[in-house]
């Protein structure tokens, strides 16, 4: 397992984003597109310390699962991708701005939802029931191997 650090903390944040393409235009058949956003994602990973873990496109939308730190909020993630994707892929591209007439790249919505990793929630589930009874209890000790004298 993968886990992040910062000054004080150990985490592991994942999330499973879905964008959408405003009037849901299959820009993404165009492999020149593709290529200039995936660019774009890599730029914003180190200015972002975002890590875009794996990209998918389809026709009219792009999936992509991406490891986070504490102090983004998801909604921070989708206002960060959207506005500078968007707004690069108009620099780059100005034939784009005539077919999304309205300055707006991506739609309004998306998809976003949490993503564990290796774990078995039914043993989270018991570990936490278990909380606080002395019954077949592991303590943190019972993990540490003490080394022998």
């Amino acid at each position: 397992m993968d886990l992040n650090k910062s000054s004080h903390k150990v985490f592991q944040i994942k999330y499973h984003f879905v964008l959408i393409l405003k009037y849901r235009k299959d820009l993404f058949l165009n492999e020149e597109y593709v290529f200039a956003i995936r660019e774009i994602l890599v730029e914003l990973e180190k200015r972002f310390n975002f890590e875009f873990e794996t990209i998918g496109f389809d026709e009219d939308h792009m999936h992509f699962m991406l490891k986070s730190i504490p102090s983004y909020s998801p909604s921070l993630i989708f206002q960060v991708v959207k506005s500078i994707t968007a707004k690069e892929m108009f620099k780059k591209f100005r034939k784009l701005k005539k077919e999304y007439w309205g300055g707006e790249f991506w739609s309004d919505g998306g998809y976003v939802g949490t993503v564990g990793e290796g774990v078995n929630a039914d043993i989270i589930r018991n570990y936490i029931k278990k909380q606080g009874k002395k019954t077949d209890q592991l303590k943190l000790f019972d993990f540490i191997r003490c080394p022998t004298a």
